[in-house]
């Protein structure tokens, strides 16, 4: 009896410190965007400012054109979420129910494209874009994260684990392919479909080095890229910087945590099958 509550003590400690590992980095921007200028460079560093510097978020928002940065980032974050959403329905479930001559072995050289680093494909997609005219266009920020290998390879999990009996009893009551996925499998992969999306927008709020190879002009950039203004000749204005990383990731900290839930039953119900 004993053991096991210490074991289970210190799986709770254990936990705890990682927790505050992991949301040290997040108060020490919030703290540093409350500073002044003279704190934020201060050895030992100061945890509680004198006095809190609230303007810093206007100062920062009004460095650089970031109600445009917030409307390039919306539109690219929404676009490119729908679009792979449909591609990886339509994909995963053609994966898992569907039959046709070469259908596994299509899966397993798509899984193996995961393990090619995104950066080697960087100058092929800038060339094949620059020839298709869409640098510094939506199309560039767009169109190339329309499909996701791994969302695919998650929801075709998460089919593989619905009753095969469901797709013979639509066929009997005579449902096509396309009404069954639609009446049927999406509505029971909501925590799969939620996981998705949540998983691709914080991926595409957040983006930066795409964005910033792809664009040219301010008024394409979006939020990441546009924290860039605060770096000068003179040096970084680190409080400003902070103030506006706070703006940028609050939105999908606040989405994270209204949905986190859907996120573990979804990636745990498509280990249910492999």
């Amino acid at each position: 009896m004993q053991r096991a509550a210490f074991s289970k003590g210190f799986i709770y400690l254990v936990l705890i410190i990682g927790s505050v590992c992991m949301l040290l980095p997040f108060a020490w921007m919030f703290i540093t965007s409350i500073k002044s200028p003279g704190e934020v460079m201060m050895m030992p560093p100061v945890w509680i400012p004198e006095d809190f510097k609230w303007e810093n978020y206007k100062e920062a928002w009004s460095m650089a054109p970031f109600a445009r940065y917030t409307i390039n980032s919306i539109i690219v974050t929404v676009l490119s979420t729908l679009g792979e959403l449909v591609t990886t329905i339509l994909a995963a479930y053609a994966f898992s129910r569907m039959h046709f001559y070469g259908r596994d072995i299509l899966f397993s050289i798509l899984l193996g494209t995961m393990m090619v680093p995104g950066e080697v494909l960087l100058i092929p997609n800038y060339v094949t874009l620059s020839n298709l005219g869409w640098i510094d266009q939506y199309q560039a920020l767009i169109i190339p994260w329309l499909a996701s290998i791994f969302s695919i390879f998650l929801l075709r999990q998460f089919f593989l684990g619905i009753p095969q009996e469901l797709s013979y009893a639509a066929k009997i009551d005579g449902c096509n392919n396309f009404r069954f996925l639609w009446t049927i499998m999406v509505p029971l992969a909501k925590p799969a479909l939620i996981t998705i999306v949540l998983l691709k927008a914080i991926g595409s709020w957040n983006s930066f080095l795409w964005p910033l190879i792809v664009t040219q002009s301010k008024e394409m950039r979006t939020l990441p890229v546009g924290l860039t203004s605060f770096s000068t000749e003179a040096g970084i204005n680190y409080e400003l910087l902070m103030a506006a990383s706070t703006m940028i990731i609050l939105p999908m900290i606040i989405l994270y945590f209204c949905l986190q839930r859907y996120i573990i039953e979804g990636v745990a119900k498509a280990g249910i099958k492999g």
